[in-house]
């Protein structure tokens, strides 16, 4: 396995609280989730009237893994829509998984790169590590 690049990111949860309030949920959420993310966090979250916290969570989520992906990738610039990330399944046992959905044929090698994610909640933050290894 050769590394690419290693991301952090650690998310102030109140920054977060602040950008849904002054952008709107359905804004924010549009603008930084994949289509897949798009159904599961309107599946789980709008549709299920789970409270606002519940819902800044997830976005907060998905943007310190991104935050975390754009640094590991770097110098490939991906879009917010094109990292999809899935959450541990219970039912399954999976771990959480980053995926790349590159939209252009520019990546390392002409291969999509595979990426590792972790995630981790403590009180008003939300810290994510990202290892990209190269294509595979």
């Amino acid at each position: 396995m050769t590394i690419h690049g290693i991301g952090v990111d650690l998310l102030f949860v109140p920054r977060m609280v602040g950008l849904v309030r002054r952008r709107g949920t359905d804004k924010l959420a549009s603008r930084i989730l994949s289509p897949s993310e798009r159904i599961v966090f309107r599946r789980d979250l709008v549709e299920h009237a789970t409270s606002m916290d519940a819902a800044t969570r997830f976005l907060g989520v998905r943007w310190a893994v991104k935050e975390a992906a754009y640094k590991a990738l770097y110098p490939l610039r991906p879009t917010w829509k094109e990292l999809t990330y899935t959450t541990f399944d219970p039912q399954t046992g999976s771990k959480p998984v980053l995926v790349f959905h590159p939209n252009s044929d520019v990546t390392m090698s002409n291969q999509r790169p595979k990426l590792h994610v972790s995630v981790s909640h403590d009180g008003e933050y939300i810290f994510a590590h990202v290892v990209a290894e190269d294509g595979v």
